[in-house]
């Protein structure tokens, strides 16, 4: 369990580092733009990124599995929270989608789509989930894109194409599909966990 541990833990704080230099060192950020080229700071960050997703993902499904509650739920209530939780990882979903697709309302009307993509989703996953790793993992990315949010609001507001009913249209499709997929296949695979099928 200690490697586990380590490599999710590793795997945080590069996820979310690799996330948070605009945050936390943008003029250390900028410098190394400048130095690099953006095709290359992109290329590293992607590299970086993808590294700690992978070796997050990693230990928090060997986590999962072997860590106990600190505190349960009655049934009824864990039940309903599920049923829930369901509900809102939906459009959580669909913001993620919304911050790529061009051209839709949701970008249009809420500018930061991605980072309130992921307050619902962490949020959401809380409330059912309360292992040590489950509440270092959901509450430590709520925080962050609560104060990421807070970071973007304070900048001028970036300009964003007015939507349309054909990219709303594309965002709530492919959105839906994506979290169909990932609730009914990768989710177990990668997790351990079967969301719709607990009841």
């Amino acid at each position: 369990m200690e490697r586990a541990w380590i490599l999710f833990v590793a795997g945080l704080l590069l996820f979310l580092g690799s996330h948070s230099l605009r945050l936390c060192a943008p003029a250390w950020r900028e410098r190394q733009l400048q130095r690099l080229g953006d095709k290359t700071w992109k290329g590293l960050y992607s590299l970086v990124s993808i590294a700690g997703f992978g070796l997050l993902v990693w230990g928090y499904g060997q986590l999962h599995t072997q860590l106990a509650p600190l505190f349960l739920l009655p049934e009824g209530a864990a039940r309903g929270l599920r049923h829930l939780v369901a509900l809102l990882v939906l459009p959580a979903f669909w913001l993620m989608v919304a911050a790529y697709v061009p051209r839709n309302h949701l970008k249009a009307a809420l500018k930061h789509p991605m980072t309130l993509s992921v307050k619902l989703w962490a949020l959401a996953h809380l409330l059912v989930n309360h292992t040590a790793a489950d509440l270092l993992l959901f509450g430590g990315l709520l925080v962050w894109s609560v104060l990421l949010f807070r970071n973007a609001r304070r900048r001028p507001a970036p300009a964003v194409a007015p939507g349309s009913w054909p990219g709303t249209l594309a965002v709530l499709v492919l959105g839906t599909g994506a979290y169909a997929v990932f609730a009914m296949v990768l989710h177990v695979r990668w997790i351990g966990v079967a969301p719709f099928l607990q009841g």
